[in-house]
């Protein structure tokens, strides 16, 4: 009988022990280029880090406006130390910073957006956001009268060239003659020097403004020229709502919600993560009620399409020189898509 009282109590002691541990909070960083309030991509990102706090066990910080470079890494360097599980970087300066990090810290698992590096407790992510960009060209294509698209774009980085490709493809899919113009403002964040990007579009022609920009900046001058506009990150309707017409979206919950259980399950392995439309972390914002029903319903009928498996760039796809780069039948890898640098025939504008 005492021997069973021990054993009894010294189980009773190892499931308090084990239920502790598992009861210990889990603490996740993130860090943003910009502030949560630009309703563009760090909005969008901490809209999934709330995702998480609806989590049991799980808290979370950000630190918002961070700079690219020795900034940023001060910033991963004080959660790291601080003891944070997992730290989450979501620009794409911030790669090297995070990784001289993790060779400090072998026992936090870190998460790099947009970028190619990697270590054992490190991995990159991102999304395939040319498919939803592939689909808002479709929407600007149709709308366009001038055949003039206008893009105000951040910087001349494969993530962003590759956008504005996508973009391009699907407006000649439903406009051949559509030709798309590029400014770049070699900013994340600048509502002023967007804005002034997009009215130097408008100045040459353009009546559809798109972005790869996190501010509503263009969105506003497109409203103001009475031209349309196609904004990003999330549904930007609400500041320009007699323009805007839709938005290549991002939904980063599933995914964070997804690598956190991975963590605490202790499954988690570095590696590169690319999801799209299939997994709900891209999308199409609703389209606006300007555009009429049958190019939403082939905008949509492509949607379903793309999640079912159809490419966005099959050949033949020629650069602006008239080199083939996709020959007929085939299609870009994962690789060559991720090291994009040059534009596709029908874009106005250097890769510079």
């Amino acid at each position: 009988m005492r021997l069973s009282r021990i054993v009894t109590t010294a189980l009773l002691g190892i499931g308090l022990c084990f239920s502790q541990a598992m009861a210990k909070e889990m603490n996740v960083g993130f860090v943003y280029v910009s502030p949560i309030g630009d309703a563009g991509w760090s909005y969008a990102h901490d809209k999934g880090r709330l995702a998480l706090d609806e989590m049991d066990g799980v808290k979370t910080s950000f630190v918002e406006a961070v700079a690219e470079g020795p900034d940023s890494e001060r910033v991963i360097l004080n959660m790291a130390r601080k003891g944070y599980d997992v730290i989450f970087a979501t620009s794409f300066g911030y790669m090297d910073p995070m990784l001289k990090v993790a060779k400090q810290f072998p026992k936090t698992t870190f998460m790099h957006c947009s970028g190619f590096k990697m270590a054992e407790n490190m991995g990159n992510y991102f999304g395939r956001m040319y498919q939803a960009r592939y689909l808002s060209g479709m929407v600007a294509g149709a709308m366009t009268k001038s055949n003039i698209i206008g893009y105000a774009a951040a910087f001349p980085i494969p993530e962003v060239i590759r956008g504005i490709n996508a973009f391009t493809l699907g407006a000649q899919i439903v406009n051949p003659d559509v030709s798309v113009r590029v400014v770049w403002t070699k900013t994340w964040y600048d509502p002023a020097t967007e804005k002034e990007a997009a009215k130097s579009l408008l100045d040459v022609g353009a009546d559809v403004i798109a972005q790869h920009q996190d501010s509503p900046g263009p969105q506003e001058a497109a409203q103001e020229k009475g031209v349309y506009s196609i904004g990003y990150n999330s549904d930007m309707s609400q500041f320009a709502p007699k323009s805007h017409l839709t938005a290549p979206i991002w939904n980063w919950g599933p995914f964070y919600v997804n690598t956190v259980k991975k963590v605490q399950s202790g499954t988690w392995k570095a590696e590169s993560s690319w999801p799209g439309l299939a997994e709900g972390i891209v999308d199409l914002a609703p389209m606006s009620d300007m555009v009429p029903k049958d190019v939403q319903d082939k905008v949509m009928a492509k949607k379903e399409a793309i999640i079912g498996g159809e490419k966005i760039f099959v050949g033949p796809i020629k650069d602006q020189k008239g080199m083939e780069k996709v020959t007929a039948g085939s299609s870009m890898s994962d690789k060559d898509m991720l090291g994009m640098t040059w534009f596709v025939q029908g874009v106005v504008g250097t890769t510079e």
